[in-house]
């Protein structure tokens, strides 16, 4: 079973910036195809940014595509997502998600993912 753990999300200003982290079991980074979602109360799970790391693919919602930017570091072997411009709107719970598949395919719908994290809240306040 893997296993993804998000850590980084807090309490910022409007106009501030997060960075969040995701790290996984195994060797899943190499493996999957990877995603950020985001979910805030009330609200249906939405697509954020996609990378397939091998591939050097990456894809984002237009919600976040000037400002949010998901990578991998190398070195550490860690997902990323650097938040930038934070607005109000942004406030969610963000999990990160890994295709079960392995290969070229970059998705950006829930049902094309099969593990997630538990999420990390972030809020961004006025």
């Amino acid at each position: 079973q893997v296993q993804l753990v998000e850590s980084g999300g807090g309490l910022v200003q409007a106009g501030g910036s997060l960075r969040l982290s995701c790290t996984a079991s195994g060797r899943t980074l190499d493996t999957y195809p990877m995603a950020w979602f985001r979910q805030a109360p009330g609200k249906e799970r939405e697509f954020v940014a996609a990378i397939n790391w091998s591939w050097g693919s990456t894809k984002y919602a237009n919600s976040g595509m000037d400002r949010f930017t998901v990578y991998r570091d190398s070195t550490n072997d860690v997902l990323f997502l650097e938040m930038t411009s934070l607005k109000p709107e942004d406030t969610a719970v963000y999990y990160c998600a890994a295709s079960a598949y392995a290969g070229s395919g970059i998705y950006s719908s829930v049902q094309d993912y099969h593990f997630w994290g538990q999420g990390t809240q972030v809020t961004v306040s006025s």
